[in-house]
């Protein structure tokens, strides 16, 4: 018979967040919007031109994909866009297929993250180990930080390879080019993001006027004042330092034309790992920024299922306008809450204001440095990383461990996919040794038992990793025996190779004219006895309620075959 599948009801959070929308709930979403959109702004620019694409890509994927995420989504406030946690994906991959196959791969990517919410999949995200999702998310930042050292040196590198060795290598042949004023624009805009205040940690209530001051001026984005200050500095002091203009030629005042992407389904075969890699990556990347969202506001929890369509829908229709993946982003959410939005409209105005800066003020963007898009990177590489881990790993046992650095040295050395797999695969053997220890079968010594009885206690789970123990089980009875009773009250689940090595036992025994008896058998483990006919096998008088109502014949009752 099969299992009826459930679609998820398309909803999304916009319907219900417009219940009673009134005039306050708007002015606080336009205000949050206008400040995310401004943050956005360096931010969009400078994971493009990382990612190894141009500028205005990560610019129109931060106001369309940014729109739609917020207007089909599940969350009240995320806010979606590129993402630094992308940055060595798209990289890597349009190194290796080109920029033609990565925005086939995303629109691919965005029917796999469709059909994963349309399917309620959202859930299963949950289910990844935080070891982990820690372990490559460290190595990401520790890859956008090697990748920002080209443009904070002022190094003269026509392209970065993609992996990490060879980074290395390049960096150290060309550390002759190195430009001291890069190095100088570079550390003043990363000393302006650190230093500058931070509205959230503003007191609620300022004494004296050097705190309102400050508070003043956290609510302007300290990324948007190093990249001004840089900019006015490059600019009017004549620094030879790289700048948008000079490397891209500037960035258009318009949205791009709808354009359909060449598709060959040759092509479309060797693109599913990176598929793969950009659908699990942005699941992975917008379900955890929801979630901590949710832990920062009031406002209902999100529905993983929806995020998920809405991350589909925007990654399809995004490279169609030449952007790059897109998915929930963890700082521009958090200032999206902390600036006050109480519904999915802030996300929308953060996209409208982005578009308004790129239609009004795209050619101003010809004076930004490089080297100060670099060091808003360094500083967006370090929030990104939990470091604190790797102190703590000492508090943690062994599994925990291998998995973490394990994952993180994966991710460095070799790439996403590789670490995520691996790291799956290690976590599993880790779990499966665990519940295999877990399981125990004991003598049973809560009673006394009848002459010629054997009586064992199976605690755990009896599953293919533990059935080691049931199959040495027989060893331990000794001739003359006429029953071995098992007590399966704390067996609290079974599958089909504990199910066959029960069957392999109960056969050794009847050669040996000994009977099997099951007692106080759970319902799962009873279940699954009945189902595939052992109970018919071992003879349904051998299945007792308690080691008490064990009744001993003459010889087993029922042979292998029943």
């Amino acid at each position: 018979m099969s299992l009826p599948i459930t679609l998820h009801r398309f909803r999304p959070r916009l319907l219900d967040a417009l219940r009673g929308y009134d005039r306050p709930h708007l002015v606080a979403d336009v205000g949050a919007g206008i400040t995310v959109g401004v943050v956005a702004l360096p931010l969009a620019m400078a994971f493009a031109i990382a990612s190894g694409v141009k500028p205005e890509q990560g610019l129109f994927t931060a106001i369309i994909a940014g729109f739609l995420i917020s207007a089909l989504g599940g969350s009240n406030v995320q806010i979606g866009g590129p993402a630094g946690a992308f940055i060595v994906i798209v990289y890597g991959i349009v190194e290796r297929y080109g920029l033609a196959n990565l925005l086939i791969a995303t629109s691919l990517a965005g029917v796999l993250l469709f059909a994963m919410g349309l399917l309620r999949l959202g859930a299963l995200v949950r289910y990844i180990p935080v070891s982990i999702v820690i372990g490559f998310t460290n190595g990401i930042a520790v890859l956008i930080g090697l990748s920002q050292l080209k443009d904070l040196l002022g190094l003269s590198i026509e392209k970065m390879p993609g992996d990490f060795f060879s980074q290395i290598a390049t960096l150290g042949r060309h550390l002759d080019s190195f430009n001291p004023w890069a190095l100088a624009l570079g550390a003043l805009s990363l000393g302006v993001v650190v230093l500058w205040p931070k509205s959230y940690t503003m007191p609620m209530a300022p004494q004296g006027p050097a705190q309102h001051v400050r508070r003043y001026a956290a609510q302007v984005p300290g990324t948007v004042v190093a990249l001004v200050l840089a900019t006015l500095l490059a600019h009017f002091a004549a620094l030879p330092v790289e700048t948008i203009g000079s490397r891209f030629g500037g960035i258009p005042q318009a949205l791009p034309a709808f354009e359909l992407p060449g598709f060959e389904w040759a092509t479309v075969k060797q693109l599913v790992i990176p598929t793969v890699t950009i659908a699990l990556l942005g699941a992975i990347e917008s379900l955890l920024c929801a979630r901590v969202a949710d832990n920062l506001t009031e406002w209902p929890r999100h529905d993983p299922n929806q995020e998920l369509i809405a991350q589909g829908v925007a990654n399809f229709i995004v490279p169609f306008f030449g952007g790059i993946p897109a998915t929930g982003t963890i700082a521009r959410t958090v200032t999206n809450v902390r600036a006050g939005a109480t519904g999915p409209v802030a996300g929308m105005v953060h996209a409208a204001t982005l578009l308004a800066i790129v239609l009004a003020a795209a050619p101003l963007a010809l004076h930004v440095p490089l080297a100060a898009l670099a060091g808003i990177l360094l500083f967006v590489a370090w929030n990104m990383g939990e470091w604190r881990e790797f102190a703590r790993l000492r508090h943690f046992l062994l599994p925990y461990r291998v998995v973490l650095v394990g994952t993180f040295v994966l991710t460095v050395v070799f790439d996403l996919t590789v670490a995520v797999e691996l790291g799956l695969l290690a976590a599993c053997a880790f779990f499966i040794y665990r519940m295999s220890t877990l399981f125990r079968v004991t003598p049973f010594e809560a009673g006394e038992v009848q002459p010629g009885v054997q009586v064992f206690e199976l605690f755990g789970s009896l599953f293919f990793g533990a059935v080691g123990k049931i199959e040495a089980l027989q060893a331990q009875v000794p001739d003359g025996t006429r029953a071995v009773v098992l007590e399966m009250h704390r067996l609290i689940s079974l599958d089909t190779s504990g199910l066959d090595a029960l069957e392999q036992l109960h056969l050794a025994l009847h050669r040996r004219g000994i009977a099997l008896v099951l007692a106080n058998v759970n319902p799962q483990p009873l279940g699954l006895v009945r189902r595939s006919g052992f109970e018919a096998t071992l003879g349904a008088e051998n299945i007792v309620p308690t080691v008490a109502d064990v009744r001993l014949a003459d010889a087993p009752a029922h042979g292998p075959g029943g």
